[in-house]
């Protein structure tokens, strides 16, 4: 007698259509009623436009305290030539820095401090763990742009994850002005899911980390077209220490920096204890670890 393994339900599926047909999200966008560090109103805006501006989530002194942490990242040697580091496309200046609460206890002590899992805890209605995280450079006179994406729409190709239960903190270690590349995103478009068309090459991550253009996980024009017509788009700015948290499937993007002002901050993702990663939905093989962390030990309350 023989037995087959059930086949498991994919409720956003991607990569493996003919065409890009979007839908409606399935999931909700705020998990929990419970009271937390975000107020009802904060709840609500987020809720409704996929993401939420935090203003001084850092005081001056921490974010020049971090911004060394930032400088000395970029100057250890130990870490060149690794993968966790991922360099511009035009440039040998890098880019990102991967696992940083790995490589830096100074950034891994603000990752797991209560200000942001007391936040991932309260909207996605659980214990939480880090998915990935990063600091981001994007340096002065070159800084690349990044294509138009979801970032849930690539985590559930490529790592595996089932649902929409997770978000990104973005903490501007610089001051984001609207000229030197700042986050685009299209409000309220979090509450569509859009596949993208293309099976998912082997080790993809390593060309989609550093291209100008993604071939595959990109967003089609004419979806593109249609949600900024719809939604419109808003550049996100603020002095050095503010922050945006973002809906894990909200269309968003960035353009290059040419200016002498680089835009650099620390990246955090925030997955739901409750949504860890499964086998890949659309891809030869998961991520390495650095980019969708298999180890789903909960965050210590």
């Amino acid at each position: 007698m023989t037995t087959t393994t059930p086949r498991r339900t994919d409720l956003y599926p991607t990569r493996t259509v003919a065409e890009p047909r979007p839908q409606r999200r399935q999931d909700p966008t705020v998990w929990s009623t419970a009271e937390g560090p975000l107020d009802r109103d904060q709840l609500e805006q987020y809720d409704r436009d996929g993401y939420l501006v935090l203003d001084s989530l850092l005081s001056p002194e921490e974010v020049e305290h971090y911004r060394a942490e930032l400088r000395r990242l970029s100057q250890d040697t130990s870490l060149h030539g690794t993968d966790r580091v991922v360099r511009e496309p035009d440039s040998n200046e890098i880019r990102s820095v991967f696992e940083a609460q790995k490589v830096s206890t100074v950034f891994a002590g603000l990752i797991h401090s209560p200000r942001l899992a007391d936040i991932a805890r309260q909207v996605l209605g659980s214990d939480v763990y880090v998915h990935q995280s990063r600091v981001n450079y994007k340096p002065a006179f070159g800084g690349a742009e990044f294509d138009w994406h979801s970032d849930f729409e690539t985590w559930h190709s490529e790592d595996g994850m089932p649902r929409p239960r997770a978000f990104s903190i973005s903490i501007g270690l610089t001051d984001n002005y609207d000229f030197n590349g700042p986050l685009m995103v299209m409000p309220g478009s979090h509450k569509t899911f859009i596949p993208s068309v293309g099976e998912t090459p082997p080790a993809y991550h390593k060309e989609s980390l550093r291209v100008h253009r993604l071939t595959v996980g990109s967003v089609d024009h004419d979806s593109l077209t249609r949600m900024a017509n719809e939604r419109g788009i808003h550049q996100v700015t603020g002095p050095a220490g503010s922050a945006v948290m973002f809906d894990c499937n909200i269309l968003h993007g960035s353009n290059g920096n040419i200016t002498p002002y680089p835009r650099s901050n620390i990246f955090i993702v925030y997955n739901s204890t409750e949504n860890t990663l499964e086998e890949p939905y659309a891809a030869p093989q998961a991520r390495p670890q650095y980019l969708g962390n298999r180890d789903f030990t909960p965050i210590p309350r």
